[in-house]
């Protein structure tokens, strides 16, 4: 197996580390916020108000199952546009109270069925891209596992932007680029390659700030959070706006 191949089996695997597990670890005092206000709840995002060493803060994840059941439960961490507008919700909230935002992200995508259509899954990403660039409190984002597409950087336009070590991150899924490119999904490695999906990669093109070793990987999620919340909290709300524009507008 390529070393590529080997990095997305690893990404996309049934016991990844999950947004659960993460709050359940490296914060305290969490409570779950449910629903969007207009239409249901949506569980492949999970979102709340918690603490992260002492400071409260509000933290969201898109949260994949580890069997079936629970993928069915969470769609597959494929979000509709009602977990879109929930983590918009309590980001808006966040704001209010002057609480940091933080966001776990591990998507193949936004979920693509036509109810979602119907209910405006283009439009609550667009929304969300919007009202996170102008946010006025310090917004740090971590990719887990995948993060495909939209329904990915739905919740990753933030101030500071991290990878697990054998996570991906790209435009669409390296079977979707192959097929467009070659009519042929099964080049998807090949593809991979040419897309610079993986943590190392990213971080040489300047386009994630830092990546996060999977050794001892709580204690360092937590020095991570916790050196850039430090710094970020000392930056004026105009400041961090402009710090996430400017981020953003290089690419």
């Amino acid at each position: 197996m390529s070393e590529i191949a080997d990095i997305i089996n690893k990404a996309r695997a049934s016991d990844r580390v999950s947004v659960r597990t993460i709050i359940a670890t490296i914060f305290t005092d969490f409570v779950e916020l449910h629903g969007d206000r207009q239409f249901t709840d949506d569980q492949a995002i999970v979102g709340g108000i918690a603490r992260f060493q002492g400071q409260a803060v509000t933290v969201i994840g898109i949260q994949k199952g580890h069997n079936l059941e629970e993928n069915l439960l969470t769609n597959f961490g494929q979000p509709s546009p009602n977990g879109y507008r929930k983590a918009l919700r309590l980001m808006k909230q966040a704001e209010k109270f002057h609480r940091p935002v933080i966001t776990f992200v591990n998507t193949a995508g936004a979920y693509p069925g036509i109810e979602a259509e119907e209910r405006g899954q283009g439009e609550a990403i667009a929304r969300n891209l919007l009202e996170m660039s102008d946010l006025k409190v310090p917004v740090i984002a971590v990719i887990t596992g995948e993060g495909g597409s939209g329904g990915a950087l739905a919740l990753a336009v933030a101030n500071k932007v991290f990878m697990l070590e054998n996570a991906v991150y790209s435009v669409l899924s390296p079977e979707g680029f192959a097929t467009i490119l070659w009519k042929d999904g099964t080049r998807r490695d090949e593809a991979a390659e040419l897309m610079k999906m993986t943590s190392d990669k990213l971080f040489e093109m300047d386009v994630i700030d830092g990546v996060i070793s999977e050794e001892n990987l709580f204690d360092n999620l937590k020095n991570t959070l916790s050196e850039n919340l430090t710094e970020l909290s000392k930056m004026s709300e105009a400041e961090l706006t402009e710090q996430r524009y400017e981020r953003f507008r290089k690419f």
